[in-house]
């Protein structure tokens, strides 16, 4: 079994980080936010051509009709749909992006006047840092047994599968198949992400995952 992780495409909001969502005063409250970045925000002019890279190394790196698990979030079904045409996808909610609950965009001086008992675990243990507010989760604990729930749920029978997802749910699928501390993963990230259409490729074998390959657009 192949299990290919592809991290969604450039958006719009990975693009215009520090003039929409991200600028200071954020325009719109957490709530707003969230629901912009999961079900409107698409991809940018370079995220289609990175679409258009992805199609020729799923087909050779996994060959056709893989199965296909994608998040929810629009940036990760429209990359399904362009790099992967004709094929339909799964969604399954544990692909998606780490949630913040209601400290979703908020900026750092918004976030530790609000909650500025929380200061001190988002500087300095991010990945263990649980966001307040309904639905707010950790990486090291809430995005990790997501992660883990994916993989454990996976049908070993089946040839060839595509997680299409998010840089944070990246990191803590790693954490899974590579059986790596999810804070080495983060000390990694700081200084190299996985790029939006990079690939990674997991070979199935003696019951344990093995990676067996990597990808990432020129573009």
């Amino acid at each position: 079994m192949l299990l290919t992780v592809v991290r969604h495409a450039e958006s719009i909001e990975n693009a215009t980080r520090h003039t929409s969502f991200y600028q200071d005063p954020r325009p719109w409250n957490s709530p707003a936010a969230h629901a912009l970045s999961r079900d409107l925000v698409g991809l940018t002019p370079r995220g289609y051509r990175q679409c258009q890279w992805l199609r020729t190394a799923l087909d050779e790196l996994v060959g056709r009709d893989p199965y296909v698990y994608s998040s929810p979030y629009r940036r990760a079904l429209d990359t399904v749909e362009l790099a992967l045409p004709g094929q339909s996808a799964d969604v399954t909610a544990l692909l998606s992006e780490q949630h913040y609950g209601d400290a979703t965009y908020m900026t750092k001086r918004e976030l530790f006047a609000t909650w500025p008992e929380c200061e001190v675990d988002r500087q300095t243990r991010k990945h263990l840092w649980t966001p307040p507010g309904e639905g707010g989760e950790s990486l090291a604990v809430g995005v990790l047994r997501r992660a883990t729930a994916f993989v454990e749920g996976l049908d070993g029978r089946t040839p060839a599968v595509v997680a299409m997802t998010h840089h944070t749910a990246i990191l803590a699928l790693r954490s899974v198949l590579e059986r790596r501390p999810v804070t080495e993963l983060v000390d990694e990230a700081r200084v190299r992400k996985t790029p939006n259409a990079g690939v990674l490729v997991y070979e199935l074998h003696g019951g344990r995952f093995h990676q067996a390959g990597s990808a990432e657009p020129d573009c």
